[in-house]
């Protein structure tokens, strides 16, 4: 009998349903062996539930249900049976360190070239140097003067900075690929394997993306030839003095002639400062990612550490906005405008960093001398060279140009900025919000800073000495004091994060719902401005019942019978196809009659 009803049953087209609009959802639901397996017969995992049928064939169903009950428990539930999985993990890191690569590269060759550097070297070899000084490697230069046939001549060349602007490109690339890796990683149901797959993601692309950087430091290798003019060679071989005739006679040869720098990428360390360069880059995006779900138990780090560090992260990313304006502005009435681009393309975070902790009052030490210090933006360029030995500070700065306090009034609004974003973005109740968001951002920017002032420090020197003599010297060094920069960070982060905290709160305090410890937002309930009042709102007024003659009491009114309409003649039920037969035929006479 069971095989009779699951025969028809795989025959049917479409399961009978009651309503209409369910139709599509149902027109897959068969029934196999007779037992529906779609949504609408309450097993949605379409597994026939055991024990249902007779004889023989409860028991199949039965064991399809055990099979299906297995391997339930093997894909669901706390996740620990699941596999990794490997082949996802390794395209989605080859995609990500890809694209990195490439827009660094991009970034770095065409910013090259707008300076016009690819006209004194090779444009790969000084591309991938700039690459691996952008991921935290090093370069070492040399000056080979014995080429010149200059006996007793030495020369000396140290080069400490990094293009944050190619580094910053990096990092958004390979940020976003990695956080979009990691969808559906967490999130509702996630188990005991969402962290070990955040591992995984994880280390297979900071393994790629060292790979990639130990293929960078084999190619970047080459020589750049500068001209001993453009270095001022000419103005110390012309000087006398000093130098004597057989040294400025020596130093004047040089200056006819061009000078090859010749350069080769550090191996080993470009190799571990790109791996370290790029799990920093790896933590960060996953600290300030609002929207990426996180493995089980790591709800502490979206509710204290996330609404902090995105608040830091955007309006850093907002400064250096600021600064791509302004060099766009300076580029238009430039006489060398593509110049402009190009440094803006390698170092507008630089500049754009630098000025952040300068405005907080962090003070900076610096150096500058000879036609390096022309690389320094007005007027530090000037204060150096006035003024060596004195810590850079705005205060000094603004003696010379008074423009210079409204950096700091812009670094301040920063702050505020970044106070207002943590507090918006922080899931706590009005009444403890001022004191977490100063908190949370005070540590945010207490490490954000000594990190920024970290990374901006610059060191130029380029020497050359002649019989023992100093025969020329140029050189630019800048570096911000670190501690300074922690305290500092801590006392504007946890100022501004109370003041927005404060100012949040008393905008919105008054919308968020009255319940203890609820979290408001925008689709809070929110109190009504006055009372209900009937007058204004039709839909309060109660419907006017017409008055009863007599007096308003209908119990005592008279019954009054409806009339009785006639029951409606009844209609014969014919056959299809059948004529009238007509009256029935008179009865048969009898005989005789």
């Amino acid at each position: 009998m069971s095989n009779i009803v699951g025969n028809y049953s795989r025959r049917r087209a479409v399961v009978p349903i009651r309503s209409g609009r369910r139709v599509l959802a149902c027109a897959a639901a068969r029934a196999v062996d007779g037992v529906e397996n779609g949504s609408e017969s309450g097993n949605p995992d379409g597994v026939p539930p055991a024990g249902r049928g007779g004889g023989a064939g409860g028991s199949g169903v039965g064991s399809v249900g055990s099979a299906g009950s297995a391997r339930g428990g093997v894909n669901g539930g706390s996740g620990r049976g699941r596999s990794l999985p490997w082949g996802d993990a390794v395209l989605s890191a080859v995609a990500g360190v890809g694209w990195a690569v490439v827009g660094m590269g991009g970034t770095a060759a065409l910013g090259l070239h707008l300076v016009g550097a690819d006209a004194r070297g090779s444009l790969g070899a000084l591309t991938a140097a700039v690459v691996a000084l952008a991921v935290g490697g090093s370069v070492s230069p040399s000056v080979d003067v014995s080429a010149f046939g200059m006996t007793g001549a030495e020369a000396h060349v140290a080069f400490q900075a990094t293009p944050l602007g190619v580094s910053l490109v990096g990092a958004v690339v390979l940020g976003f690929f990695f956080l979009r890796s990691l969808r559906g990683v967490g999130g509702a149901g996630a188990g005991a394997g969402s962290w070990r797959e955040l591992v995984l993601r994880a280390g297979v692309l900071v393994v790629l993306f060292g790979s990639a950087v130990l293929g960078i430091s084999w190619v970047g290798r080459g020589v750049v030839r500068l001209d001993g003019g453009d270095l001022g060679l000419r103005r110390v071989a012309g000087g006398g003095g000093w130098l004597g005739g057989l040294v400025s006679d020596r130093v004047g040869d040089l200056a006819r002639a061009e000078v090859a720098v010749r350069f080769v990428v550090d191996l080993v360390p470009t190799v571990l400062g790109g791996v370290g360069w790029c799990i920093g880059v790896l933590v960060v995006a996953l600290l300030a990612s609002r929207r990426t779900s996180l493995p089980a138990g790591w709800e502490p780090v979206r509710r204290v550490v996330r609404p902090a560090v995105s608040a830091v992260v955007t309006v850093l990313l907002v400064a250096v906005g600021a600064g791509v304006a302004a060099a766009g502005y300076a580029a238009v009435g430039d006489d060398h405008p593509g110049r402009v681009v190009g440094a803006a393309l390698l170092g507008a975070p630089n500049g754009a960093w630098l000025a952040v902790p300068l405005g907080l009052f962090v003070p900076w030490d610096g150096r500058a001398g000879g036609v390096l210090r022309m690389v320094l933006p007005h007027p530090v360029d000037q204060f150096l060279t006035g003024s060596p030995g004195r810590a850079v500070t705005v205060g000094r700065l603004a003696e010379l140009d008074g423009r210079v306090w409204l950096l700091a009034v812009g670094a301040g609004l920063l702050m505020v900025g970044a106070g207002v974003l943590t507090a918006v973005r922080t899931p706590s109740g009005t009444r403890r919000i001022v004191l977490w968001c100063g908190v949370r951002l005070g540590v945010a920017t207490g490490v954000a800073l000594p990190v920024l002032v970290w990374l901006t420090g610059t060191s130029v020197d380029a020497s050359l000495s002649v019989l023992g003599f100093d025969a020329f010297g140029t050189g630019v060094e800048l570096r911000g004091r670190v501690g300074v920069a922690v305290v500092a960070g801590v006392v504007w982060g946890g100022v501004a994060g109370v003041l927005g905290g404060w100012v949040v709160g008393r905008r919105v305090g008054a919308g968020r719902s009255s319940v203890p410890g609820a979290v408001g937002g925008p689709y809070s309930p929110s109190p009504p401005y006055r009372a209900p009042n009937p007058d204004t709102n039709p839909y309060l007024r109660l419907p006017e019942v017409p008055p009863v003659s007599g007096g308003d009491d209908v119990s005592g009114a008279p019954t009054v019978a409806s009339p009785t309409l006639p029951p409606p003649p009844r209609r014969r039920h014919r056959s299809s196809g059948a004529s009238d037969p007509g009256p029935p035929p008179p009865p048969p006479r009898e005989p005789g009659g």
